[in-house]
């Protein structure tokens, strides 16, 4: 069990530094090169950048509840 879930820490940590490299700053990012840079006039951000945002945000949350699991399975 704590062997399985570390490796799904480990790959959400991964997925997690992809995702955030990929998020547009300041001066534009990554998502540019993968058609981000065509925006919507409604929202004010692509269909891309929200899609990513929901992804980052959900792994976010799986690599969040691997620490607690983690932190609760190793617990002395």
């Amino acid at each position: 069990m704590t062997i399985g879930i570390s490796i799904a820490l480990i790959l959400s940590s991964l997925l997690m530094i992809l995702l955030v490299l990929l998020h547009k700053g300041k001066g534009g990012g990554l998502t540019d090169m993968f058609g981000g840079g065509f925006s919507s006039s409604f929202g004010g951000s692509s269909v891309v950048e929200r899609n990513l945002d929901r992804l980052t945000i959900i792994t976010g949350t799986v690599w969040f509840v691997c620490i607690i699991a983690l932190g609760l399975l190793l617990k002395p």
